[in-house]
Order: C-alpha cells, then structure tokens, then sequence
C-alpha cells in the first residue's frame, strides 16, 4: 500500500528525497495497511534536533477500542543525525521546506519519503498545468 501526496509536486519543486522512518502505534499502522491515511497538507519541521511530521492525517482503526490513536497527532521520523544537521541547515539558511512525498510499507515498516522543497509562485504552477496539458494532447495524438 502507498500514500502519495499529488499535491507536493504541484506546490514545490522538490531538489532532494530523503527515505526515513517513522514512530507509530500499532493501531496507526493497521489503518495505513487499509490504505486510510493522507499526506495532503502535511509538512515536517526539526525541533531539538528531532524531524517530527505535523499535520499527516491517519484514520482511526475500527477494531481499535480503547487503544485508539489521535488522527492528526505529531509524528517522530527517524533520521541519522548527521542527516538531521544537513536538512536543519538547508531548511533554515537557504529558506527551504520539508514535505512528505509519499508513505510506504518496506519489509513490513513504514517508510516515509520526505522532500527538499523549494515553494513554487503561480506562474510556476501554470507552466506545471501547461506542461502536463501538452504531454496529455501528444499522448492522445501519438495513439
């Protein structure tokens, strides 16, 4: 199962992708197996030289009662420290972001791939549009 987040690719230009894990409960990660979580409007900070994922929505698990998680709770990636020093200063000198590209399981943890960003402006986006409109119309064309 994998979770992508489409809308990062329209909103930033993403220079580097990182693979890291990730800190969940047991109930977070039976939902993630039923394909029941979103990245859409996550985004990922470092605090105390700790990268945590704010914002990443997982939906609470139906057989879960009492040991239920919280769906929108801040969420623990798990990076080197010398990995963690290089994002820190990338982020804070040269103005860039750190945005979750997509969620997948690999031998059997969850993996999140987490992107550099640098934001995009509108014209930018509408270039995107236009790229994608012509690459659509020669698709069409070729068959």
């Amino acid at each position: 199962m994998e979770i992508k987040n489409k809308k990062a690719y329209f909103d930033y230009f993403v220079l580097e992708e990182i693979e890291c894990g990730i800190e969940l409960k047991g109930t977070e990660i039976k939902s993630i197996r039923n394909g029941s979580a979103n990245l859409k409007d996550s985004y990922a900070i470092i605090r105390n030289s700790e990268v945590l994922l704010l914002n990443s929505f997982i939906s609470k698990y139906e057989q879960g009662n009492q040991f239920n998680h919280e769906e929108r709770r801040t969420r623990k990636l798990l990076l080197h420290k010398k990995e963690i020093k290089e994002l820190e200063n990338s982020v804070s000198k040269e103005g860039k972001t750190l945005v979750p590209l997509k969620m997948y399981f690999k031998k059997n943890k969850v993996k999140v791939l987490l992107g550099l960003c640098q934001g995009k402006k509108l014209y930018d986006k509408r270039e995107t549009i236009k790229q994608r409109d012509l690459e659509k119309e020669a698709r069409y064309s070729f068959k």
